[in-house]
C-alpha cells in the first residue's frame, strides 16, 4: 500500500517555498544580485509594503530584478502551473496517466501556425503579439478539428480523439518542417526552433494577464467540480449512474485543456514533460483525490518550470539552453525511474 502524506503539513511546506523559489529565482542567472537588494527592488514596487523598505538601489539592479527577471520566473510559474493542472484534466479525461496537454496535438499546431506566421510575414501588423497570437490560434484550430472529428452519435469517443489528436500531430509537424526547410529566412527558422523547443527568454509583464486569467479561472473550475472528476475515473457508465453528465463533461474539460496549453503555449513554445510527470507525482504523494491532486500539480509544476528556467540561463552563461530541452533532459530519467520503482508504477 503507497504511502500517502498529508495535504495540510506538505502546502506548509510548498507555499513559503515557492515563494522563496521565486525570491532566489529572480536573484539567479548569468548576472547574480545579492538576495536582499531582490527583496528591496520587488518590495519597492509593491503599494503598501514599499514603506517597509529603504528602496535605495542601483538602475542596473532595478532593470535586472524588476524589469527582466521578474516577469520571467512570474512567467515560469504561470506556465508550469497551467500545464501541470492540464495534465491533470487530460488525464482526467483519457483515464490515462500517461497523457500529456499536447496528446490532441495542440503544441504541433501552435507550432504550425507561428512557423507560417514567422516565414510569411502574414500576422506582423500584430507586432510584438505576432508570435503569441498565431500559435495561440493554431491551438485552437487543432482542438475544434480533433474535437470534431471525435463526436459519434452527439458524444466524444476518447479512442477517436486520440487517434485524430495523433493524426493531426503528425500532419501538423509534417508541415511544420516543410516550411522550415524551404524558408529563406535563416534567422527566423533559428528563432523558430529555439521558441518551439520551450523559452522564457521573452517575458515581459504585459505577457503575464491573459495566462494568469485562464490560468485562475480553468483551475477554479476543476476544483469546484473535482467530485465530477473524480467519478469519471470510474468509467462512463459509472459515471452516468452517478449522475454525471458525461458528455458536457467531457466538453469541458477539452475546452479547459486547449485553452491551457494554447495559452501557454502562446508564451513559451512547448515545454514537453511537466504535465505527464508532475500529475504522477502527486498522485503518489496524496492519492487520487482531485481535491488534493489539482492544488498540489500546480505547486509543483510551477517550481519544477522556474528552477528548470534557471539551469537554462546559467548552465552555458552568456547563453542560455531552451527550457523544454532541460524539462525532456532532466524529466525522461526520472519518470523511467519512477516508473522502475515499486511506489511508482502505474498500474
Amino acid at each position: 500500500m503507497k504511502k500517502q502524506f498529508s495535504m495540510k503539513k506538505i502546502l506548509l511546506i510548498l507555499i513559503p517555498l515557492c515563494l522563496v523559489s521565486i525570491c532566489v529565482t529572480i536573484c539567479l542567472g548569468p548576472v547574480t544580485v545579492p538576495f536582499g537588494t531582490t527583496v528591496n527592488v520587488i518590495f519597492s514596487q509593491v503599494p503598501g509594503i514599499r514603506e517597509l523598505v529603504n528602496g535605495q538601489y542601483e538602475q542596473l539592479d532595478y532593470n535586472i530584478v524588476w524589469m527582466l527577471r521578474a516577469p520571467r520566473v512570474l512567467l515560469g510559474f504561470i506556465v508550469g502551473a497551467s500545464l501541470a493542472v492540464c495534465g491533470v484534466a487530460m488525464q482526467a479525461l483519457i483515464r490515462n496517466k500517461l497523457a500529456d496537454p499536447f496528446v490532441l496535438g495542440v503544441s504541433s499546431g501552435a507550432s504550425a501556425a507561428a512557423t507560417l506566421g514567422m516565414i510569411t510575414g502574414w500576422f506582423s501588423f500584430l507586432g510584438r503579439f505576432e508570435l503569441s497570437v498565431t500559435a495561440f490560434l493554431g491551438a485552437a484550430i487543432c482542438i475544434i478539428v480533433v474535437y470534431a472529428l471525435s463526436r459519434t452519435n452527439g458524444r466524444v469517443n476518447i479512442t477517436t480523439l486520440l487517434l485524430a489528436g495523433v493524426a493531426l500531430s503528425m500532419i501538423m509537424d509534417a508541415l511544420t518542417s516543410a516550411m522550415a526547410l524551404s524558408a529563406k529566412n535563416a534567422l527566423a527558422v533559428h528563432n523558430l526552433d529555439f521558441w518551439m523547443t520551450g523559452s522564457l527568454a521573452g517575458a515581459k509583464w504585459e505577457y503575464l494577464t491573459i495566462p494568469f486569467v485562464v490560468m485562475l479561472l480553468c483551475i477554479s473550475y476543476l476544483m469546484i467540480n473535482y467530485r465530477t472528476l473524480n467519478i469519471l475515473l470510474l468509467g462512463d457508465e459509472t459515471a452516468v449512474t452517478l449522475g454525471v453528465n458525461v458528455e458536457r463533461t467531457q466538453k469541458a474539460l477539452v475546452l479547459i485543456a486547449s485553452l491551457l496549453a494554447g495559452a501557454t503555449i502562446a508564451v513559451s513554445g512547448a515545454i514537453g514533460f511537466v504535465g505527464m510527470m508532475v500529475p504522477h507525482v502527486c498522485r503518489m504523494l496524496v492519492g487520487s483525490d482531485h481535491k488534493k491532486v489539482l492544488p498540489l500539480s500546480a505547486l509543483l509544476g510551477g517550481l519544477l518550470v522556474i528552477w528548470t528556467d534557471v539551469a537554462a540561463r546559467m548552465v552555458l552563461a552568456p547563453e542560455e539552453l531552451p527550457v523544454g530541452v532541460l524539462t525532456a533532459i532532466i524529466g525522461g530519467p526520472c519518470f523511467i525511474a519512477m516508473l522502475k520503482s515499486k511506489s511508482g508504477r502505474l498500474v
